[in-house]
């Protein structure tokens, strides 16, 4: 009798496709790195929507504006995600890149 192979007992941090894995290493997720919209792989007709929402926050005057654009970006990736038309490796991506982006915007403002 051939021995089972029973992968679903493996921890997950030995899975291969679970978000436990390293990130790819053409999608930086280390805070500090500059991250663009355009270095992460988004699916068709997200992309225009994704760099609108990072413009608006690299470009908010007030710190109002900054927190209601984060907020906007904040929502789309969220609803990208719980519709499951991004991975989750894809969602922590953006919202790394937005993190990143309103924190050095704040840095700017203050």
């Amino acid at each position: 009798m051939a021995a089972r192979k029973w992968l679903h007992a493996l921890p997950a941090i030995r899975r291969k496709g679970t978000r436990h894995e390293l990130p790819s290493p053409r999608i930086p997720t280390q805070r500090g790195v500059r991250m663009s919209i355009a270095q992460i792989s988004l699916p068709k007709g997200v992309g225009p929507h994704a760099e609108k929402l990072f413009d608006a926050i690299t470009q908010a005057s007030t710190a109002d504006e900054l927190n209601r654009a984060g907020g906007k970006a904040e929502g789309f990736v969220l609803g990208l995600e719980s519709t499951k038309a991004i991975k989750s490796q894809i969602a922590e991506s953006l919202y790394v890149a937005y993190d990143d982006a309103a924190s050095q915007r704040a840095t700017e403002l203050a």
